[in-house]
């Protein structure tokens, strides 16, 4: 296949074509791939700027709302104070304005007002929905307030944050297994002034933020003033608040993981806490959890006196990073697929369209090789390919008159070496038979008493040199393959037992020991041509040892195929006459033809077989082998 023109021309434009095309596709891919990226990395940062700006804001706003009901409202001041005696009446007033800001949904829980001794001037009667609070809640709120955290702070003056916690002023708002954002407050507390001694602090308001407020403000999606392409980024995201040292959970989507420490499991993700404490604001490492990976940025918040310090995150999955970008990779690489698809299409086309001559000149190169010389290729076009097409016909036409030519000339050369060859095998019989014959015409002629005797001689030597010419006619009717063969089932052993048993004499003489080895072996063949060709390899086995040895015969079955070796002690082989054994008219004798073992690869390889003579592994000698397919199953039955 890869040979071909047709595909090697593919394979070409393709190179041209898609080594450039796939180098353009993955340079536009890795910029879409970088430019997605950094709209990523800048949608995170900016979204944690804005979340923590968002939640400062928050923080101050509250801030603002304490610093109101204590500073710029003088009716805390005179309740805390009992200014002028007259605080009892002041009471219901400010208990109302509680009251009022608790149920204006700015996510307000409880407000108390507590004077310098620690005790319960004021507090909120209801809750963030109106609802009135339990007795024996409101009963709980009077306690000494002094054991609070913020209570001293607030004596000396200070506005006091009291970061994330789960107060003890208000009974658990959701009893559930897990935490839960209505179960958790942030504090505010400001200290209150004396009216008439702005110096002396008398008391403090404090007040408890839900928490679920804070979190909605932090979780809830705002999209960046700042221009960001692309709102599955928006979309998909999500924000978390940790504590100030960058380590404890405070709000998530997933409220099981409130208080939890980044750098201890089940988070366990060190680096990301090691990274918030490290910097203000910045890009968090990318990071695996929960069997996926992502990308988030952060940012700290406002720090104390006017902030908690918590450090905000943006974060969002690698898969919904990348959405925008997958999308953009699939349409971009479908549209590379199509064009060089489109390409390739075209491309075999034109190929055929060009190859098409190439093939039918293919196909007719191949008939003149099987021996149609009568192959002609229709010329239809006058380019290159034209001319090709041209010179195949002329040629195809000149060797078609140059065969005629040889096939003529072989078949003269063929009979004058035939008759050379005849002419000589026979010349040599004819001879003595003349001599023989003038003899006995000489005396005839002259009353020879002697007559009788040279007659008879005469007669027989005229009966050996006629048996010579019909042994030299059957060698060539043999060689020319005249005869009518009559292949049948044959046991190959029982061919061996015969040519030994009809060659016992002469082996006798020959002080030559037969060894036969093997049993039944069964061929399709002319038994007859068969038994030639083993009377041929014993004879020449006898002949090549003159001073006698041992001549083994061996039968073996493997693979379907029936192997005999005929091995001998004799003289052995040269290179020089190995290479020229079967050739026909060559022998090494001072008699016979030479066809011997011509006729006997003739027939063996006309029976589907193989015969190959060469010398002995060990020792003198040479070892004829004869390979013939195997006869088995029913037609061997």
């Amino acid at each position: 296949m890869l040979r071909r023109i047709a595909t090697k021309w593919v394979l070409t434009v393709l190179a041209a074509v898609l080594v450039p095309f796939l180098g353009f596709a993955g340079y536009v891919d890795g910029k879409i791939a970088e430019r997605h990226w950094e709209t990523v990395r800048h949608y995170l940062l900016t979204m944690a700027g804005e979340t923590a700006s968002r939640v400062d804001d928050e923080v101050s706003e509250r801030l603002a709302d304490v610093e109101t009901w204590t500073r710029a409202t003088p009716i805390t001041s005179w309740t805390v104070a009992e200014w002028d005696g007259r605080q009892a009446g002041f009471r219901p007033t400010l208990a109302a304005t509680f009251d009022r800001v608790v149920s204006a949904g700015r996510g307000w829980d409880l407000i108390v007002a507590v004077n310098a001794d620690g005790e319960l001037v004021v507090s909120s009667s209801i809750d963030r929905l109106g609802e009135p609070l339990q007795p024996e809640v409101l009963a709980a709120l009077e306690r000494d307030y002094r054991r609070q955290s913020w209570f001293g702070p607030a004596l000396r003056g200070e506005v006091v944050l009291v970061d994330h916690h789960s107060s003890d002023l208000l009974p658990p708002r959701v009893r559930s297994g897990v935490p839960h954002p209505e179960n958790f407050h942030v504090g505010f507390a400001m200290p209150v002034s004396d009216p008439a001694d702005p110096e002396r602090v008398v008391g403090a308001v404090y007040a408890l933020l839900n928490w679920s407020h804070v979190q909605n403000r932090v979780l809830r999606k705002v999209r960046p003033r700042m221009p960001v392409d692309g709102s599955e980024v928006y979309q998909t995201s999500y924000t978390w608040l940790w504590a100030s040292d960058g380590d404890t959970i405070l709000a998530h989507p997933n409220t099981a993981l409130y208080e939890k420490r980044v750098s201890a499991p089940p988070v366990d993700l060190p680096q990301l806490a090691a990274a918030a404490r490290a910097n203000d604001w910045g890009m968090y490492p990318e990071y695996k959890f929960q069997g996926r990976w992502k990308n988030a940025a952060f940012k700290h918040c406002r720090g104390a006196p006017h902030g908690f310090g918590w450090v905000v995150g943006v974060g969002i999955d690698n898969e919904d990073t990348y959405a925008t970008v997958n999308q953009l990779r699939a349409v971009l690489w479908s549209a590379t697929g199509l064009v060089l698809l489109v390409v390739v299409v075209f491309t075999i086309l034109v190929a055929r369209r060009t190859t098409r001559p190439i093939v039918e000149l293919k196909a007719h190169a191949e008939r003149v090789g099987a021996g149609d010389l009568d192959a002609r290729v229709d010329v239809t076009s006058d380019d290159e390919l034209g001319d090709l097409g041209r010179a195949f016909n002329r040629m195809t036409a000149e060797l078609k008159e140059n065969r005629a030519r040889i096939v003529k000339a072989e078949k003269d050369a063929a009979w004058r070496e035939m008759a050379r060859q005849v002419a000589h095998e026979i010349k040599n019989p004819l001879t003595p038979v003349l001599l023989s014959a003038n003899l006995l015409d000489r005396a005839r002629r002259e009353r020879s008493p002697e007559f009788d005797s040279i007659f008879d001689r005469t007669i027989e030597l005229i009966r050996r040199q006629v048996e010579n010419m019909r042994k030299i006619a059957a060698d060539f009717s043999a060689f020319a393959g005249a005869r009518k063969t009559n292949p049948e089932r044959v046991d190959l052993r029982q061919l061996v037992d015969e040519t030994v048993e009809l060659n016992a004499a002469w082996a006798r003489e020959a002080r030559v020991a037969v060894e036969v080895s093997g049993g039944p072996a069964w061929v399709h063949a002319d038994a007859a041509e068969l038994r030639r060709v083993l009377i041929n390899l014993v004879s020449n086995a006898f002949e090549a040892m003159p001073d006698g040895g041992v001549l083994r015969l061996a039968i073996a079955r493997a693979g379907g195929r029936v192997l005999l070796s005929v091995e001998d002690d004799g003289v052995g082989l040269s290179d020089t006459v190995r290479a020229r054994l079967f050739e026909p008219y060559f022998t090494t004798r001072s008699h016979g033809t030479g066809l011997g073992l011509a006729i006997s690869r003739r027939i063996v390889e006309e029976l589907g077989g193989t015969i190959h003579l060469e010398p002995r592994a060990e020792g003198r000698g040479t070892l004829a082998r004869i390979e013939l397919p195997e006869l088995a199953g029913e037609a061997a039955a």
